[in-house]
């Protein structure tokens, strides 16, 4: 399978913790993960925030007052995908140990989640939309060597 070009800029704030967050993101596994999500050439930028940076953008741009784990800022795609990936560190960590994963398992699936929604995946339109997105990332978390992300939610 040859993958897509990828022009990667990995930023991380400053916070308590940070480097627990940069030990779980190595920067050619971060690549490694968003080129199996890419069906386009891409620039992507994967910045790691702090609850107070997360819950602002969120607040700004999604109009919800709270940090989530992951904001998709696409600026266009294609031909080539440009978009912003921000992770709020603290989100991710509480998630993660809520699921019994891993950082760097949770990081991955919501890098390939956010890579989806660069190249116009959306989860939101209809249930149909969301099966088959959570399908695809399935595909390729597993394709990564990774577990079925939605499985312990797809068996409730």
């Amino acid at each position: 399978m040859a993958l897509n070009q990828l022009t990667l800029s990995l930023q991380f704030a400053r916070f308590d913790g940070v480097a627990a967050h940069r030990a779980a993101l190595p920067r050619h596994k971060v690549a490694r993960w968003i080129r199996h999500a890419l069906a386009v050439d891409a620039e992507i930028t994967v910045r790691i925030v702090d609850a107070e940076e997360g819950q602002s953008l969120n607040r700004t741009y999604r109009h919800k007052d709270y940090a989530t784990n992951v904001l998709t800022f696409d600026y266009q795609q294609e031909p080539v995908a440009v978009a912003d990936l921000v992770l709020c560190a603290p989100v991710v960590a509480q998630e993660a140990a809520a699921l019994g994963k891993t950082l760097e398992a949770h990081y991955a699936h919501l890098l390939v989640h956010g890579t989806l929604h660069a190249q116009g995946w959306d989860h939101e339109t209809s249930d149909e939309d969301a099966r088959e997105m959570e399908a695809y990332e399935t595909d390729i978390l597993c394709e990564l060597g990774y577990d079925d992300p939605y499985a312990d939610a797809n068996a409730a």
